[in-house]
């Protein structure tokens, strides 16, 4: 098949990349959707960090790590996913530099999301099942400290895996206008066990403890008479609230599980069935689960949908809004 000037990416380099040919229906329907799905992640997690930094009733130790995960997702739709919406168009228009630092930024950011799941369920598993030191073991300068660390040693992480793309960023492209980056075995295994095996492993294993630990819980609450029950109502309401996050917080690591798989396990299957279209969809999937997060605290935080509603009712400019009760 004969290839026309309006097929390349740069016409005027003989060794031009060449567009992905791709009817206008087709993608008027991909950039939609992509341009929704990015959109969305912006806005709901900005909502998530407006509302964890502005109303002081939601200033807690597990809030502090849910707007660390929500700055880390909020990141990924303003500055990964418009990017990947250019790639589709098969092109790299934005240079050398300007690469190295978006597969920096993604490393990167992926890194710290696991970082974050890993501190979550450390949260919740003292929480549950060591709740008489909860609140001596889990503080505000710990949690801080544990976020700041997360963020040192991904980006030590990140330095380290891609040290040679970063020296010379189009190291692996074969054609003018490319944005490739290749990992060979042994830096794709490090990575597979250091961001992905290892922490979902620890993942795991804390939330099945912390699954036991609910489970007995609620069955002595169950045999509990009724005079009993209402002698310690505050403690088992706060053993309920405690578990209810226990539960939420578990259902965004195992989406994020799900959303990871394809994006750490398909690359070790064989390299010539991955295209370029199923590369994309695993980064998508992966990135989707940036979107994804906010509307698991929508549907499980009645905190999370009363903020909302003092924000876009711009009750939130008020000078003692940040008091309003949203618990």
């Amino acid at each position: 098949m004969k290839v026309t000037e309006s097929d390349l990416c740069f016409p005027q380099f003989n060794n031009s990349c060449r567009k992905m040919i791709r009817t206008n229906l087709e993608a008027a329907l991909i950039y939609s959707l992509l341009s929704c799905i990015t959109l969305l992640t912006v806005v709901l997690n900005l909502l998530v960090i407006i509302s964890i930094s502005h109303f002081r009733q939601l200033h807690t130790t597990t809030n502090l790590l849910l707007l660390s995960l929500a700055v880390t997702d909020f990141l990924v739709g303003f500055l990964q996913m418009p990017v990947e919406i250019l790639l589709f168009q098969g092109c790299w228009m934005l240079g050398d530099f300007i690469c190295a630092l978006n597969y920096f930024l993604g490393v990167l950011l992926v890194s710290v999301s696991v970082g974050n799941m890993v501190l979550i369920s450390v949260d919740r598993y003292v929480a549950i099942c060591d709740p008489m030191f909860y609140s001596i073991k889990v503080t505000m300068k710990r949690v801080k400290i544990g976020i700041c660390l997360c963020w040192i040693f991904s980006a030590c992480h990140t330095s380290w895996l891609l040290r040679d793309f970063l020296k010379q960023p189009d190291m692996y492209n074969s054609c003018y206008g490319e944005c490739i980056l290749v990992i060979n075995d042994v830096e794709g295994s490090v990575d597979l066990v250091g961001t992905f095996v290892g922490p979902f492993i620890v993942i795991i294993v804390l939330y099945m403890r912390v699954f036991v630990v609910a489970v007995s819980q609620a069955r002595a609450m169950r045999v509990h008479n009724a005079a009993a029950m209402q002698q310690h109502s505050n403690s088992i309401t706060a053993k309920k609230s405690e578990m209810k996050a226990a539960r939420t917080l578990g259902v965004v690591v195992v989406v994020f599980i799900l959303c990871s798989c394809p994006y750490y396990c398909l690359p070790f299957a064989d390299d010539n069935s991955l295209g370029a279209v199923t590369a994309a969809l695993q980064i998508w999937l992966l990135y989707l689960n940036s979107c994804v997060n906010p509307l698991i605290y929508a549907f499980f935080y009645p905190w999370f949908r009363k903020s909302i509603k003092i924000i876009v009712t711009l009750q939130a400019l008020k000078s003692d809004s940040g008091t309003a009760d949203v618990l």
